[in-house]
């Protein structure tokens, strides 16, 4: 039995056609998030997420609000069918990058409605920072983090370059000028680096080339309706736990432009006892950095109908 897990949330990447489908046929309480989701944007984002296409389901206006709507979904199934919120399932909850208002409207801080309309335009703020082709994001791995500092300092000549996600050991992620990732990673392969890969994104996600989408969502959260967040929420940009609603408004400000300290969260929430790991939403990104980062951790997923069981054995 798990005691007081984290509740994590994915972040983007991790959709596919298909997602949430399982839940919205098998319980109604997960159908009226979609149709919520629907309704806070105006238009039928399952469809896109049931029907695809796959193309349009992975740009980034999309892909935030669906993702996050896959997880309150199934958020809502769980909640359901323990006759529990959160405060009484989870001791913390975090979400990678978007997944990071998943965990904020798990938490109470925000509404399924102002979370989807907030998604909505931190995609299309976004996407719409940097021109199309200006920027470009890297994994490096099996590289230590001095190591990534050096190849970034050797880069930045290039162009800005910064780095944006610390996953797990040996899998951390590099933002910036399409010049400067390209020169990243013609170092890292020159210092015997094997695995150096640019990802496809549309954009240069956590960096200071989104400073634009940071000063358009300062705007937007200034008059969103944010409460005492009712578990600690450890944040991307400090790793740390945090509940008071107007740091974690500045945490999201400071996260479009910063790095996800992902690696260090799972740390810190293991130091803070830890032991049970509960993704919740599409995919197994999250509990494959957790294998990768922690040991003697029980992780769990709930992503389908078929998972339920196992989640609530866990729990």
């Amino acid at each position: 039995m798990c005691a007081k897990p984290l509740f994590q949330f994915p972040g983007q990447g991790s959709q596919a056609v298909g997602m949430g489908v399982s839940l919205a046929t098998s319980f109604p309480e997960a159908r009226a998030v979609f149709d919520e989701v629907n309704d806070a944007l105006g238009e039928d984002l399952f469809a896109l997420m049931k029907e695809g296409p796959e193309d349009d389901l992975r740009l980034t206006r999309n892909a935030q609000p669906a993702l996050f709507a896959s997880s309150m979904a199934a958020l809502a199934v769980l909640q359901k069918a323990t006759g529990k919120v959160v405060a009484d399932l989870a001791g913390c909850v975090a979400g990678h990058s978007l997944g990071e208002y998943s965990a904020l409207a798990a938490a109470g801080t925000l509404s399924i409605t102002d979370a989807a309309r907030l998604l909505r335009r931190r995609g299309d703020s976004m996407q719409g920072a940097v021109p199309a082709g200006d920027g470009a994001m890297a994994a490096i791995l099996n590289a230590e983090e001095a190591v990534i500092d050096s190849i970034i300092e050797k880069a930045s000549g290039a162009g800005p370059i910064q780095l944006a996600n610390d996953n797990a050991p040996g899998q951390i992620v590099v933002s910036g000028a399409v010049a400067a990732v390209d020169a990243a990673i013609e170092i890292a392969k020159d210092a015997g680096i094997r695995r150096a890969i640019k990802l496809p994104v549309s954009a240069p996600f956590h960096c200071t080339l989104m400073q634009p989408a940071a000063d358009e969502m300062a705007t937007a959260l200034a008059d969103a309706s944010m409460t005492y967040a009712s578990v600690p929420v450890y944040c991307n940009v400090t790793a740390g736990p945090e509940q008071a609603a107007h740091r974690l408004r500045e945490n999201l400000v400071t996260q479009v432009t910063g790095r996800v300290r992902w690696r260090e969260t799972l740390g810190a929430v293991h130091a803070a006892g830890v032991t049970c790991f509960v993704e919740i939403g599409t995919g197994k990104v999250l509990s494959g950095l957790v294998k990768r980062t922690l040991d003697d951790v029980a992780i769990v997923n709930l992503e389908t109908a078929d998972d339920l069981d196992t989640v609530l054995g866990a729990l």
